[in-house]
């Protein structure tokens, strides 16, 4: 059988149809739709999935945001604009005429990379370091996602208590600090307004403060990751993301980590299927591989 797989961003709508064994057939791409109206994603998802869905079988979606009854929300609204409570699953379904599945796409991700462990790990945490900072836990060998689709938010958990205000209205998230946003604000002087790709830039050509920025970041998620095995007692931690994959990052995340205490150690990897995991895990999940 044949999914369709959808990965919904912040900056950009993906579309796969995959096969059973999680090869991807056909692939497509879209901008997310500025306006974060309803009408606009439901046309960009129709222009999106149209040329793809007559030889699938069911729907599969991993959405930024947290997924309530087939419904998107978020821990930030204003991360969402005009799109809370968009009714995700009733949507794609009126398009496809296909039953529809929806999970948040750091929960999908950790699904398809714990799949890709070697088969005697059975508790994993999937960190992902992007525009934002999200995870995914899987215990015994099941997914979590809690009764109401928060589990796995790890961005959200307190890196400092006097850092900057998250989104979300706490002060001093793990996301406000270590995400690209969060290593864009902190830009200051001849830094000033650049995105974290182009700090990125910079530290890879020696600059101290990108330096600096980059590796704050890291020991902010080395520090969630002894949080995270204290708390799961996880046997691995894998690290996606634009950030998290990024050139020596998480070279940079194992050196902070080794200084923290031996009982907080984990065996740490790249994400195996690096920016697919999200779409890959949501079409596993509609397998019924739970």
């Amino acid at each position: 059988m044949s999914t369709l797989a959808i990965d919904i961003g912040g900056t950009k709508l993906a579309a796969a149809r995959v096969d059973d064994d999680l090869r991807i057939r056909e692939r497509r791409e879209l901008p997310t739709p500025a306006s974060k109206t309803p009408d606009a994603l439901r046309e960009a998802l129709k222009a999106l999935v149209e040329p793809l869905q007559t030889t699938a079988q069911r729907v599969a979606i991993a959405s930024t945001g947290i997924i309530r009854e087939g419904a998107l929300l978020a821990i930030n609204p204003h991360n969402l604009g005009g799109l809370l409570h968009f009714p995700l699953v009733q949507t794609l379904e009126d398009l496809t005429g296909l039953p529809t599945l929806a999970v948040n796409d750091a929960q999908a991700a950790a699904w398809a990379e714990y799949h890709a462990l070697a088969s005697d790990v059975r508790d994993m945490v999937f960190i992902t370091v992007s525009t934002g900072v999200g995870g995914g836990v899987v215990s015994d060998g099941r997914l979590l996602t809690g009764m109401s689709g928060l589990a796995g938010h790890l961005g959200h958990t307190l890196a400092d208590p006097q850092g900057p205000v998250c989104g979300c209205g706490r002060r001093g998230c793990v996301e406000s600090i270590a995400s690209g946003r969060g290593i864009a604000a902190a830009a200051q002087g001849s830094l000033a307004g650049c995105d974290a790709r182009t700090v990125f830039a910079h530290a890879a050509a020696g600059n101290e403060q990108a330096v600096r920025l980059v590796q704050h970041s890291a020991q902010v998620v080395a520090r969630l990751i002894a949080d995270v095995k204290a708390t799961t007692d996880c046997q691995q931690v894998v690290i996606g993301g634009s950030v998290g994959l990024a050139e020596g990052y998480l070279a940079q995340v194992r050196h902070f980590l080794a200084q923290e205490p031996a009982v907080y150690q984990v065996a740490l990897s790249a994400a195996h299927y690096r920016h697919d995991a999200g779409l890959l895990g949501a079409a596993l999940l509609a397998q019924g591989d739970k």
